[in-house]
Order: C-alpha cells, then structure tokens, then sequence
C-alpha cells in the first residue's frame, strides 16, 4: 500500500472515530515520509483526541516546523497545550493564529475561552468581541457576559445574555448568566425569575438551585435560601459551593454551630473540581480557622486561575489571619495589579498596612476602597436628619455641598503632637496594677488635637453606617481616614509603649449618637487593646454622672467566635449573670479616654444629651492587636 493510500484510508477511519486504527496507519506514513506535512497535522489531531496530548504537541510542532504561516496549525497546537495545563503558552498559540488568520473565528473563540479559565478576563472578552465582529455565536455571547460579570460589568453582561437568547430563546446557560447579571445590578427579584425559567426546563441541576439560592441569601431570605442549598445538595451531595453558602446562610439564621458543621462538610465534600470550588472550600477552611489549609486552598484555585484577582484578594485575607504580612501586602499588591478596580483586595491591603503600622497608607487604602463601593438607597429617618442638621452647620460656615457628596473638613496632621504626653506614666503605671485591666484618664488629646478633631467629625460628610439602634458610624471606608487619625493612632504607640506595645492598628472608626436614641449593646471586640474616647463638649451631656461607658469586669470566654461575643446578646447577659459579674460605670466627659483589655464585655451606658447638632455624643475607637483567643 502505497503511502498515499495509507494516508487516505486514516482519514477516512478519523472520520469514522476509529482513531487508535488511524494512528497506527500514519505511523506507517511517517516512518517513510517523516516531512510529510498532512501526516504530521492529521497525527497530531488524532493524537489529541485520543488524549496523548505530549505526542499530539510533538506532532504539530513537526507541522508547524513545515508550514508555519497557517493560523490553522497554532489553533490546534493552542488546544494541546491547553489540555496539557499549559494556559499561557496556549494563549500565545492562539494569539500568533489570530495574527496569521485574523477573521478565523475559532482561533478568537478559543483563545477568549482559555484566557476566560485563566482569570485574563479583560482579554477574554476583547477575543469573544473580535470573534462576534465575524459572526454571532451562542457560546460566545454567553462566555463573553460570564467574563463580563466577573469584571464588575454587570450592565454590559446583560445586554450580551439578551443578544444570545435573541439567537436561542429560553437557552439555559444564557438564563443563568442573565440572572447573575441581574443580581449584580441588585435587580434580585428578576433574577430569581431567570432561575425559574432555567429550572423550569432543567429541575435537576444542582448548581442553578444553589445560584437561585444564593440570591435568596442576599434578599435576607435566609430560610428559604436554606431550602434552595438543601435541593442543590439532594442532587449534588459534593456541592463544595451549595455546603458553604448553605453554612452562611445558617450562619445569618444564628444557628451557628450547623454553620460550621455546613463548612465541614464543604471541605469534607471534595475533591474540589476547579477553581471556583477551590475557593468556596478556603472559605469554609477560613471560618474553621484552618488559615494555613486555606491559603493552600487558594493556591491550589490559583493554579489553575493565575490571574483571578479576587482569588488573590481571598489569599490575603488568609495571610493577614496568620499574621504573615508581607505575603499578604504581596498578595494583595498582585490582585490589584489583575483587578485595579477590585475594592475588596483594596479594602484588604489597607488592613494589612495597618497592622503593618503603615497607618496613613492603610488608610488611604481603606478611603478609597469605599469610594468603589458606596451604599445606595434612601437613608433611615435618623439619618436624614442628622444630614440635615449637618448641612445646616457648614451653611452656617458658609460651606454649600449637596446633600450626599463627600465634603471633608480639616483633619491635617499637626505640626506639633495630638496626644497629650503627660499621661505617659500614669497609663503606664495604672494598665500594670489594674485587674481586670481598665484604665480612665483625661485630656487625652492635646487642646490642638481636640480641637481639630472636633471640626474634621462635625464638619465631614463621614457618617454613612446606620445601625439599627439609631447611631451612626465613620470608618475609614467612608472618609474617617484624615491624617490627623494616622497622627493620633502612631502618637498613642508611642505614648503608652507598656499598654499597646508592639500591637498594630486593627481597626479604628467613630460613632456619632442621637440624643433620642440608645446606643451601643453589649459586646467585646476582636482586638487586644481598646483606646475609646469622647469629644463632643461637656455641656451637651445633661447627666454628668452617666452617658459615658459600662464596663464589665468578665472577658468573653476563650471558645466563643465574635458572633457570640459581639452579635449574641442574651447569650452574653446570661453568661454575665452566670458568672456574676460586676460592672464599672465610666461617666462621659470631653476628651476622656477609656483604655481596656478588648476581651472585657462593655456597652454604651444611658445617655441624655441635648438636642442639636453640636450636642450629638461622639466617640471614637482605636482596636490595636489581636485577641489571644482567637489570633484574629
């Protein structure tokens, strides 16, 4: 038989599926014809499907070595080397086919899909865009909004998902993204509705009951979101993602201990089959404060989404809880190099650069962050008039600001020191004798630093965080991240050396209080040492003897997570009555500042100020260490 022959009949037993025959016949062509250039191309197909991708790249690299002006050729070796984990080289393949065979739709196809898997988002869809400019396509339209929704352009994901189901109404995949891009612009009602139409054609899959109910989840609706992840998990008991949202939502219900359960079972639930699982299985490793298994989680997402910034964010996260900085900051400084607009790697690195005491870094970061991702909707009544009465004092300065931009009013460092250095030894020596730990001490700030800090909280629009009780808080994500705050938090370090030590700053923020309303429950925060102190002038209080702080001299017990120790109140009160415990009442006055080991339960004691804007009570807090507990 003529090589010839052979040639022809194994493209007729690759037509018929008979590869292993189709092999063995172009073995027999090549062992006579080692340049023939068909041979090579035809082997090195067969040798892919068959799954011998190292014989298949072997193969179209022989091709290739013959012929390499054909974008054809690139596409298939793009493919192997796909299949071979090989991702970028894959893309740079496809990349050179798009040069050589720029209207060859397959070749963009290809490469936006690998550069999808990879995490290059921006790039996987500038090659689904370029592939669409050729012709429509179902798949690329539904692939190009994924990417597009992972990109925080949820909009232009929806318009992608209405193209394709223009092209095939009722398609399921187009359903889904449809739906996650609705829930990404808040319209979580539609959204569901998308699930139903999906569900309505394919009840038995899993991964859409578990998508519908994580929407459930974000509308609050946490049983029936419960329900939805229990469906999921009826028809997928591996489900890493159904078990761990399936824990957050127990978790929302304070059924906690079902919560970790749910988490166990996500990590149990493996092996994680891609990046997406990855993930879900270190968050649950985080909330069983497995820190170190998860950042292996998230190496291993990593591996096969080297690029994914948000994966790099969550691996931060994980560092930051084990207390290895400089491999958080890198980690975070990496997902924003990937992801420059995502906030939440941003809001991390500015964490981790403050328990680097890199304050004023940290704080920028934090500002900004928040800047990415400001609350919507109307204000609480509480609010409203707050910001109302707010903009009646800067009209009074004559400061004209429209209600609900950011105006920001002094707040500069000082040229000469905020804290008062004459509390040194007092502090000093009172925080070594007191047990439990609670020390009291006036004139905390300078007259200067008083002052200043007076007109940047009465003056900054800061206060965006409504709590239920009525009070109003400022955190560095709103704006309460001045200099004059970075100057504060490195001059009390340095003041109290003995009390703070070489803690970082953990966390840092203001409340602001309604005179009508109460204040702050029963809680012990997730720091080691708490710096709390008030600003707002003593004549506003029209009970001297209460308005400031109760403490109580009882610590959260060593096995309670914060849910218990700040979110469980009646567990609280009935463990403070069980152990008797007894209460120091801290009456407010200017400039005081309560210095207290952050493990002791304390609450925001009666308040009766007058009514107005001066007059609302201010406090401010700065967390500094870590509780021993807990290492986080």
């Amino acid at each position: 038989m003529t090589a010839q022959r052979q040639f022809d009949q194994a493209a007729t037993l690759t037509q018929q599926g008979r590869l292993p025959e189709a092999e063995r016949l172009l073995a027999a062509v090549l062992a006579t014809e080692p340049r023939n250039f068909a041979a090579q191309h035809m082997t090195a197909f067969v040798r892919y499907q068959l799954g011998q991708h190292t014989g298949a790249l072997t193969s179209i690299d022989a091709a290739i070595a013959l012929k390499s002006d054909t974008g054809e050729l690139f596409i298939l070796r793009g493919v192997i080397l796909h299949g071979l984990g090989r991702g970028d080289d894959a893309i740079a393949s496809l990349t050179r086919a798009t040069t050589l065979s720029p209207r060859d739709a397959q070749a963009w196809y290809n490469r936006g899909v690998i550069c999808g898997e990879l995490g290059r988002l921006q790039e996987a869809v500038d090659s689904y865009d370029k592939m669409l400019a050729i012709a429509p396509d179902l798949a690329a339209l539904v692939n190009r909004a994924g990417a597009l929704i992972n990109l925080g352009r949820a909009a232009e994901a929806l318009t992608s998902c209405d193209k394709a189901l223009v092209l095939k109404p009722g398609y399921v995949l187009a359903l889904c993204n449809r739906a996650l891009a609705l829930a990404a612009l808040n319209r979580r009602i539609e959204a569901i509705a998308m699930y139903d139409q999906a569900l309505a054609q394919t009840p038995g899959a899993a991964d859409i009951w578990s998508m519908r109910g994580r929407v459930l989840h974000d509308l609050g609706r946490y049983t029936d979101a419960l329900a939805n992840f229990d469906r999921a998990l009826a028809l997928d008991a591996a489900s890493i993602e159904a078990w761990n949202y399936r824990a957050r939502s127990l978790f929302r219900l304070q059924r906690f201990d079902d919560s970790q359960a749910s988490h166990a079972k996500a990590v149990a639930a493996g092996p994680p089959r891609g990046a997406p699982e990855w993930n879900s299985c270190a968050h649950s490793l985080i909330c069983l404060k497995r820190y170190d298994d998860a950042v292996a989680a998230y190496d291993k997402a990593l591996a096969l989404q080297p690029y994914a910034g948000s994966l790099w964010s969550r691996r931060a996260e994980a560092l930051r809880s084990l207390a290895r900085f400089e491999e958080a900051l890198h980690s975070a400084d990496r997902a924003l190099v990937l992801s420059p607009h995502l906030h939440e790697a941003l809001d991390m690195r500015g964490r981790i650069l403050l328990e680097m005491n890199r304050i004023q870094e940290g704080l920028d970061d934090l500002r900004r962050s928040g800047e990415m991702d400001k609350p919507t909707g109307p204000p609480p009544a509480y609010k409203a008039l707050h910001d109302s009465e707010q903009a009646d004092y800067l009209a009074a300065l004559g400061i004209k600001f429209t209600l609900g931009e950011m105006h920001i009013a002094a707040g500069a460092r000082l040229a000469g020191l905020a804290v008062n250095p004459a509390n040194a030894d007092i502090v000093a020596e009172a925080w070594a004798k007191s047990r439990p730990q609670i020390v009291v001490i006036d004139n905390l700030l300078t007259p200067e630093g008083l002052e200043a800090l007076r007109r940047f909280c009465w003056g900054s629009t800061i206060w965006q965080r409504v709590y239920e009780e009525g009070y109003l808080g400022a955190v560095p994500e709103t704006g309460f991240a001045a200099p004059l705050l970075a100057q504060i938090a490195e001059e009390l370090r340095a003041t109290f050396p003995t009390v703070i030590g070489d803690n970082g700053l953990r966390l840092l923020w203001g409340f602001k209080y309604d005179s009508r309303l109460k204040g702050i429950n029963i809680h012990a925060d997730q720091a080691a040492v708490n710096v709390n102190f008030w600003i707002t002038p003593d004549d506003a209080n029209l009970n001297p003897d209460r308005g400031g702080l109760v403490i109580y001299d009882a610590k959260a017990p060593t096995d309670w997570d914060g849910t218990d120790y700040n979110g469980n109140a009646a567990r609280t009160w009935e463990f403070l009555k069980r152990v008797g415990a007894k209460p120091t009442t801290v009456p407010y006055r200017a400039n005081r500042a309560v210095i207290f080991d952050s493990d002791l339960f304390h609450e925001t004691d009666e308040l009766t100020f007058k009514e107005g804007y001066l007059n609302r009570r201010i406090n401010c807090t700065m967390l500094f260490g870590r509780r021993t507990a807990h290492g986080t």
